[in-house]
Formats: structure tokens, C-alpha cells, sequence
């Protein structure tokens, strides 16, 4: 029996704001995300990733960052800055080179190494917004 969630499938699907510079994986990540009934907003950078929070961060259920990329900010930068202006938006972070305290989020993320299995990324997401909504 399918867990079908609270409204009957009225509520909108959670939206996961989806921020990663190769857009291989991009790419991969958002259509896993949606196949699983999220809705996702991808972004190759961190600074467009904050344009997009600046106008929308209210529909935010989840940034789902990498943490090396090029541009002004890097994503711990936008985690930094996210926790700061919208600390009701929980943070993944994924990185194959270091880990939230070696890039210096000061925030609570959760974190998955690259290369990651599917089964973990989608476990962890699922995680992650659940043990944060409190909105």
C-alpha cells in the first residue's frame, strides 16, 4: 500500500533547490528527485542559486548543494548565506573533496560524499526534509 502524503495528493510536492556545477549530475539528480515526487529547481551556480532564493526562498524545502564551483560564491558560501536569511530551509551538502566543516558552513547540514549510491542520496533527502519541517 502506497504512504500517500497528508491532503490526498493536494499538497504541492516539495520543492528541493537543486545546485550543481556539472551538469551531468545535475541533470541526473533532478530526474531521480522528480521521479521520486519532488519538484526541483536546478542551478549551476551558487550565485544563481541565491537569485533564485532571493525571490522564491518562502517555496524552498530543501538546498541541495555542491560545494565546489565556480563564480563568486562556492556552496558553502550560498549554505552559509542560506542559513543565515532562511534558517527554515534545511541544507544537503554533497562534495567528493570536503566535508561542511572543512569548507566552513557554520549551519547544520546533513552531508554526502560524492560518489554517492542513489538509494543514499534519495534516503538522505527524503531524511533530511522530513526531520526539518517545522513550518
Amino acid at each position: 500500500m502506497n504512504s500517500m502524503p497528508k491532503g490526498n495528493g493536494q499538497a504541492a510536492a516539495r520543492l528541493i533547490l537543486v545546485v550543481e556545477d556539472d551538469q551531468t549530475i545535475l541533470e541526473f539528480l533532478c530526474e531521480i528527485l522528480q521521479d521520486e515526487g519532488f519538484a526541483v529547481e536546478p542551478r549551476e551556480s551558487a550565485d544563481a542559486a541565491l537569485e533564485f532564493l532571493k525571490q522564491s526562498a518562502d517555496d524552498v524545502d530543501l538546498l541541495l548543494t555542491d560545494i565546489t564551483m565556480p563564480g563568486k560564491l562556492n556552496g558553502a558560501d550560498l549554505a552559509n548565506l542560506t542559513g543565515d536569511r532562511w534558517p527554515q530551509i534545511p541544507l544537503l551538502i554533497m562534495s567528493g573533496f570536503e566535508t561542511p566543516e572543512s569548507a566552513g558552513i557554520k549551519h547544520h547540514a546533513s552531508f554526502i560524499a560524492k560518489p554517492w549510491a542513489l538509494g543514499q542520496m534519495l534516503d538522505l533527502v527524503e531524511s533530511t526534509v522530513k526531520n526539518h519541517s517545522v513550518h
